[in-house]
């Protein structure tokens, strides 16, 4: 498969017109073209100067490709692209690049390319470093690093890393927590500095490039009991001493929500391991009610609770998890 893709690309080379020296006035009026609407005319005003080594017509070719505008949608001759720009030194060409050698699988090849996104604070490679550097995925775990870049990536307001990072409170220990909030401050001290975009008038805008998320969760894979750290739980000198308030004085627990055979469901995570999904669920079951169901869908496994008559429900339900959570409507 990769060998006949390259081949593709060899060929498309091949027949390329030459073209003389990049035209700044042709980039530019590709990036107009663009912002109107007429894509074929963008593609064939930056196809001349990318063959002839333009980075920025690389860049916004690699883009077109990606979105299949004014060209068929062909993600391997995006990441070629991606990549011709981004070792030109293109900074999101090397944002986007690594990142599509992330989701094609390649994470030692990304991993370099990742890296110089974190070091310009790109929230979207530092979502999936982070990510990795929870899992320990293709590079040695590390607590501290990886709650760093996922707090700094939810403060850009990176919803996926809000919502990964929620699910690290729960198994970072307060001392990696500590480390990991002092370490984000370093980080954004350092990225406190312009001058990491490439001129606005010659590339298309970040936002028409879908963003990671679109293409589906990223997974962190929560902790087998023993294998990470366990939640934060208080030392026993620390807790109040017990009281003697008779048990019938107690509040009376709030029912869970009923599953009555609804058609709404809450979503409870999503794991590479279905084995970290079925311990999830040993754990939540008794707090949301209804029947576990793990759908299956590109290599993750979703855990989900059915059941639930209604919105109201499934929500009372989410909120009783303690989990990040989800209502996934019929």
């Amino acid at each position: 498969m990769r060998v006949s893709s390259w081949a593709v690309v060899a060929a498309a080379l091949m027949v390329a017109p030459v073209a003389a020296a990049p035209a700044f006035a042709d980039v530019k009026a590709g990036v107009d073209a663009w912002g109107r609407g007429d894509f074929a005319k963008a593609v064939s005003e930056w196809r001349g100067p990318a063959v002839a080594g333009d980075a920025d017509a690389q860049f916004n070719l690699a883009q077109a490709y990606k979105l299949g505008r004014g060209v068929p949608l062909d993600p391997v001759l995006a990441e070629s692209w991606f990549r011709k720009a981004a070792v030109q030194g293109h900074p999101q060409a090397e944002d986007n690049y690594g990142l599509a050698l992330f989701q094609g699988g390649k994470r030692n090849e990304a991993l370099p390319w990742l890296e110089k996104g974190v070091a310009r604070g790109e929230p979207r490679t530092q979502l999936v470093l982070g990510t990795m550097l929870f899992n320990g995925d293709g590079v040695p775990r590390d607590y501290p690093r990886a709650y760093a870049l996922m707090t700094l990536a939810s403060q850009k307001g990176l919803k996926s890393a809000g919502e990964t990072l929620t699910q690290m409170d729960r198994y970072v220990s307060p001392d990696d927590r500590a480390k990991g909030i002092a370490l984000a401050r370093q980080y954004a001290a350092q990225t406190r500095v312009a001058g990491t975009e490439t001129g606005p008038s010659r590339t298309i805008a970040r936002t028409d490039v879908p963003p990671l998320s679109a293409r589906g969760p990223v997974v962190i894979d929560m902790p087998r009991p023993g294998t990470r750290p366990a939640p934060t739980r208080t030392p026993a000198a620390a807790r109040p001493a017990p009281t003697a308030t008779p048990v019938a004085a107690r509040p009376t627990p709030a029912a869970k929500p009923a599953a009555r055979g609804g058609a709404y469901r809450i979503q409870l995570g999503a794991f590479r391991d279905r084995g970290n999904a079925e311990s999830l669920w040993s754990r939540v079951r008794a707090k949301v009610g209804g029947q576990p169901a793990y759908v299956t869908a590109g290599g993750v496994t979703r855990l989900q609770a059915t059941g639930f008559a209604s919105r109201a429900d499934a929500t009372r339900a989410c909120s009783a998890s303690g989990v990040a959570c989800v209502v996934v409507a019929p």
